[in-house]
């Protein structure tokens, strides 16, 4: 596995986990405003799915739009789930087809990299995904996951490395 790859999956899976301990939570728990992150939960959430859908649309060379029709738990999980796979399709590629100092041009009309991008969302997940768990705390939802990168590798790699 290679340190793109390895980005790309803790990423996913750190996310993941977050919005996993987000079960139970009711809505008004879900909305609630705090002085950190996108002020709600949700909000945060959302704007962190949102920029991995915008700039895997925009390194496929699409225009991003954002659907939200379904900001349910649910919802947001499911558009993770899409999200994840169309960005870490569009990386792999890009890698595979040794692209990543090809450039693009961004929402702001500038030239940006495919792999100053690929290394872009999993770096800005990790701030908004620190923003929720600590809104989780401050909810005081118990048992809060841990999202370490050796966790990560410890945890999804283990039965691989002892083969």
């Amino acid at each position: 596995m290679d340190l793109i790859d390895r980005l790309l999956e803790h990423d996913h899976w750190a996310t993941t986990r977050v919005l996993e301990a987000c079960r139970g939570l009711t809505d008004a728990q879900f909305d609630q405003e705090f002085d950190i992150g996108h002020r709600t939960l949700r909000n945060t959430l959302e704007h962190m799915i949102f920029n991995i859908e915008a700039w895997g649309a925009m390194m496929a060379g699409q225009h991003p739009t954002m659907d939200r029709s379904n900001r349910s738990l649910e919802g947001l999980m499911a558009r993770h789930e899409r999200a994840q796979a169309a960005f870490a399709a569009v990386a792999r590629r890009a890698r595979d087809e040794g692209r990543l100092d090809d450039t693009y041009r961004d929402h702001f009309g500038e030239p940006t990299t495919l792999g100053g991008t690929i290394l872009h969302v999993p770096y800005h997940n990790v701030e908004h995904r620190s923003e929720a768990l600590h809104i989780l705390q401050r909810l005081g939802v118990p048992d809060l996951p841990e999202i370490d990168p050796l966790l990560w590798e410890h945890e999804t790699q283990h039965d691989e490395a002892s083969r």
